[in-house]
């Protein structure tokens, strides 16, 4: 078969607003097209220097071993799993969703007495609940989600990272749908190791982990008795090629981290707080027309709402399936169904990034009035718009 039969790749526009990735900002595509180099020519190795800059500004913290991981979200989280963990070492991951859930599955691979510890999908953890399981099972780690992407809730953790600590454990943190839309101040709030990806609020494609890791993380990696159970995520490794000695371990995706390095320069350009302040009025607004049209949220505490994963409860009576396929084919926008026991009982509206826009929140609205309306379900008319628009009157 000649290369005839295939046509070039030519994808449809969609707007973004599932759980991720999220819309693209097209300078971010155009640096993804510039001139591939080698992974340790000079010209690049100049941009991971500045990638690792711009990540601390975005993790706020100092901490030098603070670089993109080459592989989605789920390698920062095995490579902080991984690289924190020995054989029989005790660990407590926090579930209350179904990535704190893979959190505990990448421990016991690498070896780890794990404790789940356990709440209902939509609920977070209190200083209690930590305080109890620390004392009870005395961890090397703790590990917990501080945006449950599967649920939409946020997860405190000042109190939380004082318990720990002050029993003398680690504390893991996944950031993945959190960083670069809210506060994640890994500084401030003493997180030893954390990781992210590059498709969420940072609004560059899928492909790379930003992680960071406190000299507290360092000083445990360097004590281990035992190799690190992946070779290709061994930090002892990869801190010797983005660190001053630049040894060659892998052939990093030069293209994915031009991605990144102006995906972070638009985060800094526009400024952290004014960024965690545009994510958080699209998400009133969007909030507001949603609860307009009669749908409430899964996470019933709002101080717990995510601003940029918004899990919203289907209405009674409607075809989850019907309305994501219609929003999809007529409007071209993507939204996420529910996971594990969620599953055809919510929806995941993204706000994420370059998607956190007034366009898309209204237009979202409308189109679900419509499709709502096809199966007989209608809101009062225009009733999400103008309750959004309201909202950004007082802006």
């Amino acid at each position: 078969m000649n290369s005839t039969a295939f046509k070039p790749i030519h994808p449809p526009v969609r707007t973004l607003m599932g759980p991720g990735p999220s819309d693209i900002h097209p300078s971010v595509l155009a640096a993804m097209a510039a001139p591939t180099v080698g992974h340790l020519d000079p010209y690049f190795l100049q941009i991971m220097d500045e990638v690792q800059t711009m990540l601390r500004q975005v993790f706020q913290t100092d901490n030098q071993m603070t670089m993109a991981i080459s592989g989605t979200g789920s390698a920062g989280m095995e490579a902080c799993v991984v690289n924190l963990i020995e054989p029989g070492d005790k660990m407590i991951a926090c579930q209350n969703g179904v990535f704190g859930g893979r959190m505990a599955d990448v421990a016991g691979r690498a070896g780890a007495d794990v404790t789940k510890l356990e709440r209902p999908f939509g609920e977070v953890f209190s200083t209690e609940d930590i305080a109890k399981a620390v004392d009870q099972h005395k961890p090397k780690v703790v590990g917990i989600v501080h945006a449950e992407t599967s649920t939409g809730a946020l997860q405190p953790l000042e109190e939380i990272s004082k318990v720990v600590h002050d029993a003398g454990a680690l504390l893991l943190v996944d950031c993945v749908t959190s960083l670069a839309g809210l506060p994640v101040e890994i500084d401030k709030l003493n997180i030893d190791a954390a990781y992210s990806g590059s498709q969420k609020c940072l609004s560059c494609p899928p492909g790379l982990a930003p992680v960071t890791f406190s000299p507290k993380a360092l000083g445990v990696m360097d004590a281990r008795k035992t190799k690190v159970a992946s070779w290709y995520l061994d930090i002892s490794m990869l801190r010797n090629y983005w660190g001053g000695d630049r040894a060659y371990h892998h052939t990093a995706p030069i293209n994915m981290n031009y991605g990144l390095h102006q995906a972070l320069r638009l985060v800094l350009e526009e400024g952290l707080d004014a960024r965690f302040a545009r994510h958080r009025l699209h998400h009133e607004a969007l909030k507001a027309g949603l609860e307009a049209m009669g749908i409430g949220y899964s996470v019933a505490n709002a101080e717990h709402s995510l601003p940029m994963l918004n899990s919203v409860l289907i209405p009674d009576g409607v075809d989850d399936a019907g309305v994501r396929k219609q929003l999809l084919n007529e409007f071209g926008i993507e939204i996420g169904g529910g996971l594990g026991p969620m599953k055809g009982k919510t929806w995941r509206i993204g706000l994420m990034g370059d998607a956190a826009q007034k366009p898309n929140v209204l237009l979202f609205l409308a189109a679900l009035e419509q499709c709502l309306a096809t199966q007989g379900k209608a809101a009062g008319a225009g009733a999400g718009v103008a309750a959004a628009n309201d909202r950004y009157l007082k802006a």
